[in-house]
C-alpha cells in the first residue's frame, strides 16, 4: 500500500503500519472462512421448533376461523406493517387487518425481550411517528419494554386491535385472478380474502442456530435470545437475573444482542463462559435521559427534519447542523465520503479515486485502532483485551455501543472463550467443547441472530402463488426481482417492505416510512382511478433490475476483504446472500429521491393498472 505524498499531506501523521494491519485483516477473514457460507446455520424446524415458541402468552390460545373480506391485509405487526397502516389510514383506506404470530403488536421488539436490549439508533429517530403519537421517549437510546410499549401505543393510535388476527401464522397465499383477490390460509384455519396484501415480515425475523455437533445432545436448558426464559433465569428485561447464581451459563454470539446481554448475565451467573468467534467493535454508548425542556421546544416537523439531518450526514452529506450527535454521525463524519470531500477542499481539487480510497482506509484505520485501543484501557487482563480486539473495518460488522460490556470481562466469574476464529467444536450432554477443551454448563444461550441470505419465503415461512400457479420461490430463485423494491411482476396487488431490493439505512424505521408513504400513493392512485388490480410490468421490472445492477454491491472489494458475517452472506464468494445484495447500492438519499420523482411526474411508469 504505497500512500501518495497528497493523501499524507491531508491526513497527517500515520503512526500506525498500513500495510501490517491489511495483513492482519485479511489473516483474521481467512481463518474464519468456512465452504459452507450461510448453510453453516440450522433451520429452527423438526426437532428445534421449540426454539421458536411464544414464550410470553399462555397456552391455550384458541378462536373460530375467519372466513370474510377485507380491502388490506398486512403480514407483520412490526414497525412496518403499522407503518404501512398509519400512511394507509391517511389516505383514507379503513378495512386493514394486520396478521401477526406473536401475541401483539412490535415485531422484533415483542420478540426481543432480553436483558439490556436497547435500540441503537437515537429513539427520538427510531421510534415511529412520535408526533402522530404525543410521544417523546424517556431516554436518547431507549430499552426494549420502552419501545415495546411504544409499538402497543401506535396499535392503539392507529385501531389496530379490533381486526387484528394475532397468535396468528400465515401458511400461504394464492391469487385468485377471476375474483382479482389474495387468499391467505392461516395456522388457525382462516380462510381470508384480501383485495392487496403488504409483506411487511421484516429482514430479520426467523431465528438461526449455528449447525454444531452434537448440539441436539444437550441435556442442559437452552433457548434463543429472541425467546428468552425468564422462568429459568428470573429478573426481567432490566436485568436481576437471581435464578442464575448458582448456575454455569455458556453464551454463544458476540454481536449486537450478546453485546447487550452479556453484562446481565455477568452479574447474575455462578460462571459465565462466553464463546467467541468474531469480537464486536465496541464504542462509547453514552445514554442520557430526556431533556424535558428541550422536549417542550420542539416545532412541528421536529421528527422527520431530525431523520431526515442524520440520513444525510451518515450518508455522507455535510449538514450545518448534527442534531444527533452521536457514535454514528462521529464514525461517518471521520471514516467517509465526507473525509474526503474536506481533504478535496485543502487539496484545492478532485481526489483521484486511489487517493479517495487510501484516505478513507487510513481513517477506518484510526478509527479502529481507537477501538482496540480502548479494549487495552479497559480490560485488567491483557490476553483477554488482545482478543476481544476487533481485527476488520468499522462496517465489515455492525458497529456496537455499550458502556458495560468490555468491563465485564473484568468479573471474577467470567470468562472469554475465545475459538480463534473457528467456532464452538461441538457440544456434549452437559458441556461445550472449544479446541478439545471442554466447559461443563447448565444453560446454553443462543445469541445467534437471524436467519439472513435464506430464501425470502423460507424467512417468511409460507409461500406465494401468484398469477397462472406462479409460484414466489421459484420466481425468485435466482435473486429478488422488484419493481422499486415493491412489487414483482405475477404477483398483482402484492407489495413487499424492507430489505427487498430499497435502500438500507442506519435507521431502518425510516426505510421503511418511506416505503409505506410509496405504497400508499400507488393504492390512492388505483382507488382514484377506478381501478382493481396494481401490477409491476416486465419492462417495469427489467427497467428497475438494469438500476440495480448499475449499483450492486454483489463482488463488491469492501465486503470481499471483510471477516465472515451476515453483511456479505459468511464470506460466500460474490457476497449474493449477504445482507447488503439485496439492496439499492447508491444509498438512501438517491433512493428516496428517486422515490419521489416519480410520484411528481404521476405516470405510475412501471405499473400496470386494471
Amino acid at each position: 500500500m504505497s500512500i501518495s505524498n497528497a493523501v499524507k499531506s491531508v491526513f497527517g501523521e500515520i503512526d500506525f503500519d498500513p500495510i501490517g494491519l491489511k495483513e492482519k485483516y485479511l489473516s483474521e477473514r481467512d481463518k474464519r472462512q468456512r465452504k459452507d457460507g450461510t448453510s453453516q446455520y440450522i433451520q429452527v424446524n423438526a426437532e428445534f421448533s421449540r426454539y421458536v415458541d411464544d414464550p410470553y402468552v399462555e397456552p391455550g390460545f384458541t378462536r373460530e376461523p375467519l372466513t370474510d373480506e377485507v380491502e388490506v391485509v398486512i403480514i407483520g405487526g412490526g414497525f412496518g406493517g403499522m407503518l404501512a397502516a398509519a400512511r394507509l389510514r391517511e389516505s383514507g383506506f379503513e378495512d386493514i387487518r394486520i396478521i401477526d404470530k406473536a401475541g401483539d403488536f412490535g415485531g422484533t421488539w415483542y420478540w426481543n425481550r432480553y436483558p439490556g436490549a436497547q435500540c441503537d439508533v437515537e429513539s427520538y429517530i427510531y421510534f415511529p411517528l412520535l408526533e402522530e403519537t404525543g410521544y417523546i421517549p424517556t431516554q436518547k437510546y431507549s430499552y426494549s419494554s420502552e419501545i415495546f410499549e411504544h409499538s402497543r401505543r401506535i396499535a392503539k393510535h392507529l385501531d389496530l386491535y379490533d381486526n387484528a388476527c394475532l397468535q396468528t401464522s400465515v401458511t400461504g397465499m394464492v391469487w385468485h385472478e377471476e375474483e382479482q383477490r389474495w387468499v391467505i390460509e392461516t395456522d388457525r384455519d382462516d380462510r381470508i380474502k384480501a383485495q392487496y396484501v403488504i409483506m411487511a415480515n421484516g429482514p430479520l425475523n426467523r431465528p438461526k442456530l449455528p449447525g454444531i455437533p452434537g448440539l441436539e445432545e444437550f441435556e442442559g436448558h437452552t433457548f434463543h435470545t429472541s425467546r428468552w426464559d425468564y422462568d429459568y433465569t428470573g429478573g426481567d428485561s432490566n436485568g436481576n437475573l437471581n435464578n442464575l447464581k448458582d448456575k454455569r451459563v455458556g453464551i454463544i454470539g458476540t454481536g449486537a444482542t450478546g453485546v447487550q446481554c452479556i453484562p446481565h448475565l455477568g452479574k447474575s451467573a455462578k460462571e459465565l463462559f462466553v464463546f467467541q468467534r468474531t469480537p464486536s467493535s465496541i464504542d462509547i454508548r453514552n445514554n442520557s435521559h430526556t431533556d424535558p425542556d428541550w422536549a417542550e421546544e420542539l416545532a412541528p416537523g421536529w421528527q422527520k427534519r431530525r431523520m431526515d439531518n442524520f440520513n444525510m450526514l451518515v450518508s455522507g452529506v455535510d449538514q450545518e447542523k448534527d442534531f444527533v450527535g452521536d457514535g454514528w454521525t462521529e464514525i461517518f463524519r471521520d471514516v467517509s465520503v465526507r473525509v474526503a470531500k474536506e481533504a478535496s477542499k485543502k487539496l484545492g481539487r478532485r481526489l483521484t479515486e486511489q487517493e479517495r480510497d487510501q484516505l478513507i482506509e487510513l481513517a477506518d484505520f484510526r478509527k479502529m485502532n481507537g477501538i482496540r485501543k480502548r479494549a487495552d484501557e479497559i480490560i485488567n487482563d491483557p490476553a483477554t483485551a488482545e482478543e476481544l480486539k476487533p481485527w476488520f473495518r468499522q462496517f465489515c460488522k455492525r458497529p456496537c455501543f455499550h458502556d458495560e460490556y468490555l468491563e465485564t470481562y473484568n468479573l471474577p466469574g467470567v470468562q472469554l472463550v475465545d475459538t480463534k476464529g473457528l467456532g464452538v467444536e461441538r457440544v456434549e450432554a452437559n458441556s461445550v467443547i472449544v479446541d478439545g477443551k471442554s466447559y461443563e454448563v447448565d444453560c446454553l444461550v443462543f445469541a445467534t441472530g437471524f436467519e439472513v441470505g435464506t430464501a425470502y419465503t423460507q424467512r417468511a415461512g409460507y409461500d406465494v402463488i401468484g398469477r397462472e400457479g406462479v409460484r414466489l420461490s421459484e420466481h425468485w430463485k435466482d435473486g429478488i426481482l422488484t419493481h422499486q423494491g415493491l412489487q414483482s411482476n405475477g404477483f398483482p396487488n402484492c407489495f413487499f417492505m424492507g430489505v427487498t431490493q430499497t435502500a438500507i439505512t442506519l435507521n431502518i424505521p425510516h426505510m421503511l416510512n418511506e416505503q409505506a408513504v410509496h405504497l400508499a400513493y400507488i393504492l390512492s392512485n388505483v382507488r382514484d382511478s377506478k381501478g382493481s388490480v396494481v401490477e409491476a410490468t416486465t419492462q417495469g421490472v427489467q427497467e428497475y433490475q438494469a438500476e440495480m445492477q448499475k449499483y450492486s454491491t454483489v463482488n463488491d472489494k469492501y465486503f470481499a476483504e471483510c471477516t465472515p458475517g451476515y453483511y456479505n452472506g459468511e464470506g460466500e464468494k460474490d457476497g449474493r446472500n449477504g445482507l447488503y445484495a439485496n439492496v439499492y447500492g447508491a444509498g438512501p438519499i438517491q433512493f428516496f429521491d428517486m422515490l419521489t420523482k416519480w410520484r411528481d411526474q404521476g405516470e405510475m411508469e412501471g405499473l400496470d393498472i386494471r
